[in-house]
């Protein structure tokens, strides 16, 4: 899978999806699993008691999990426990988080980023992106 398709995955996005009230009984006891890498979030105070399946953790995201008595999984200790995905909750990371996301568009108006090598004050800050420089597209 490519790159693109792995983004990072926070624990906080993880305990909101486990941890919340409304899904706290129907996602019990069930593995979340991350196609990609498990971060840290220190905004978190305490983690609930789960279990994770991911690619790779971050070493503190490791350490928190392990210490809440949860457990962490790879993919392939997963596919020996539950080979038809029985049981699991797939999570998967903001996409479109990425700094070359900023790049893409096309046409005025679509405040696509220009892709420049220097960036001094001369350099696609002038002209046709402010106002104040004669017009703005």
């Amino acid at each position: 899978m490519s790159r693109v398709n792995r983004p990072p995955v926070s624990l906080s996005r993880i305990v909101a999806a486990v941890g919340t009230k409304e899904t706290a009984e129907s996602n019990k006891g069930k593995t979340i699993v991350v196609v990609g890498t498990v971060t840290d979030d220190n905004r978190l105070l305490n983690l609930p008691k789960m279990s994770v399946a991911a690619l790779r953790f971050s070493a503190t995201a490791r350490a928190r999990i392990e210490k809440a008595g949860g457990e962490t999984l790879t993919l392939d200790q997963l596919a020996l426990r539950a080979p038809t995905g029985a049981n699991t909750l797939l999570l998967r990371g903001p996409k479109n988080a990425r700094e070359s996301f900023k790049h893409f568009g096309f046409g005025p108006h679509s405040g696509k980023k220009p892709r420049v090598e220097s960036k001094g004050r001369k350099f696609e800050r002038a002209r046709g992106r402010r106002r104040s420089r004669g017009f703005k597209v």
